[in-house]
C-alpha cells in the first residue's frame, strides 16, 4: 500500500461561495466539507481545498499531502538534500498533517 494516500491542492479564492460551484463541477462531486480555521474560511471539494479570508499565513503552501506515516516522507525529503522548513503540523481537516 502506498504511503501517500492523497494530495489536496490549495486554491486561494476571494469569494468562497462563488468558487464552490466551479470546483464541484471540476471535481465531479456534490460533497463540500466547510470549516473555519484561524480567520480563514475553507471548503474541501474533492481534491481541492479552497481558502478565503485572512490567508496570508498559508500562501507559502500549495498542497496538503495525506500520508499514513510521516517519517518516511521526511526521510525521503532529507535523503535527496531537501529540508523541512515548517511542519509537519496539525491541520484543521480532521487531524491530517499539512506539510509545506
Amino acid at each position: 500500500m502506498p504511503n501517500i494516500t492523497g494530495v489536496v491542492a490549495r486554491v486561494f479564492v476571494d469569494d468562497l461561495e462563488a468558487a464552490i460551484p466551479v470546483y464541484r463541477q471540476l471535481a465531479r462531486t456534490t460533497a463540500v466539507h466547510r470549516f473555519a480555521f484561524h480567520g480563514v474560511e475553507l471548503a474541501r471539494v474533492g481534491s481541492f481545498l479552497l481558502l478565503s479570508g485572512d490567508t496570508a499565513a498559508y500562501r507559502d503552501r500549495v498542497a496538503t499531502l495525506l500520508v499514513l506515516q510521516i517519517a518516511p516522507v521526511v526521510a525521503a525529503i532529507e535523503h535527496t538534500g531537501g529540508q523541512i522548513l515548517d511542519g509537519p503540523s496539525p491541520a484543521p481537516n480532521r487531524g491530517l498533517p499539512s506539510v509545506s
